[in-house]
């Protein structure tokens, strides 16, 4: 005949053993719903809508790049007073100063080339051959410009463009750097692929 006190041990150990097994089936089955809830690569390189949190984002600060969006890289920074005065001082350098190029999304279509003047998104891409300029934030003279006012220098060919990603005239680039459709959910969130032109 068992004893008592053994069966009790077994059937504590089989209760346990199972209430592990099923609570580790439960995480099994719940990891892969939440993770659904985030667009697959597929989705994200389709064009999936990309949230980016900006609340913490300071002026003259970027976020970037961030391979976020169709697979591009797109840069987010939030422009100093002294970024913004800079960016009219001298028009005439730029060959689309009001970026009048039909790509381009309405908002971007001003010397800020955005919807809130501090906060310019850009595809971190250089229109001549595609490759990802270097970002100057800092307004200073470069050794590849002594009056350098701050924005971008593709080291591949040259390219210039302002910290509107507008183009300066005589570079390899024939358009400003393009404007990704964006909205904004709140103050704190930047939504990459949504806006008014393709929320239908």
């Amino acid at each position: 005949m068992t004893d008592d006190s053994t069966n009790t041990g077994r059937r504590r150990f089989l209760v346990g053993s199972t209430s592990v097994v099923g609570a580790a089936g439960v995480v099994g089955a719940a990891v892969p719903f939440i993770g659904s809830w985030n667009p697959s690569a597929k989705a994200r390189a389709a064009g999936a809508p990309v949230r980016i949190d900006i609340g913490r984002l300071g002026d003259g600060e970027m976020l970037g790049p961030i391979p976020a969006w169709r697979g591009r890289p797109i840069f987010v920074i939030r422009r100093s007073e002294a970024a913004l005065s800079a960016l009219n001082e001298d028009p005439d350098r730029l060959a689309d100063p009001e970026s009048q190029d039909p790509e381009q999304p309405n908002y971007a279509q001003n010397d800020t080339r955005s919807r809130t003047p501090e906060l310019l998104v850009l595809v971190g891409l250089c229109p001549h051959l595609f490759c990802s300029p270097t970002p100057y934030i800092t307004l200073r003279p470069e050794p590849f410009d002594t009056d350098w006012r701050g924005g971008f220098f593709c080291p591949c060919h040259g390219s210039r463009f302002d910290l509107a990603g507008r183009v300066y005239s005589g570079s390899p680039a024939s358009r400003n750097m393009q404007v990704p459709p964006y909205s904004f959910e709140g103050d704190d969130v930047l939504v990459i692929g949504i806006d008014e032109e393709t929320a239908a």
